[in-house]
């Protein structure tokens, strides 16, 4: 199965991360993040293979994240409380998001993107 590739078309970061994807000729799958935001269902199971915690999901710097004080209500959330939030919108996401068979990669960090991808 190709990488799916969850982004956003403005994010700089994204497309660093598109770049870098086309630059070492991995085919993937795109997928607008914003306009086919992340479901309960998909979530509950990128999360555990991502290795990482929730709070790693959410997009910290994001205008939505900060004008609903989210970090002030994540303490008092349940885990399916935070991942029924992350559903609501793509926005609210960390990204971009890279789905393999096997991991979730959150964010563009060059050095995770190469073990994962260069490294085999």
């Amino acid at each position: 199965m190709k990488p799916l590739f969850l982004c956003y078309n403005v994010c700089s970061t994204c497309k660093k991360a598109e770049k870098w994807l086309k630059d070492n000729e991995i085919e993937y799958a795109s997928r607008a993040i914003v306009a086919d935001n992340p479901t309960v269902e998909e979530l509950k199971k990128w999360i555990p293979m991502s290795g990482l915690p929730i709070k790693r999901f959410f997009n910290t710097s994001g205008l939505i994240y900060k004008e609903q004080k989210i970090k002030d209500k994540l303490a008092d959330m349940s885990e399916q409380e935070q991942i029924e939030l992350l559903a609501t919108n793509g926005k609210l996401v960390k990204r971009p998001l890279v789905i393999t068979d096997n991991t979730v990669l959150v964010g563009f960090k060059v050095e995770e993107w190469e073990k994962e991808f260069l490294a085999k």
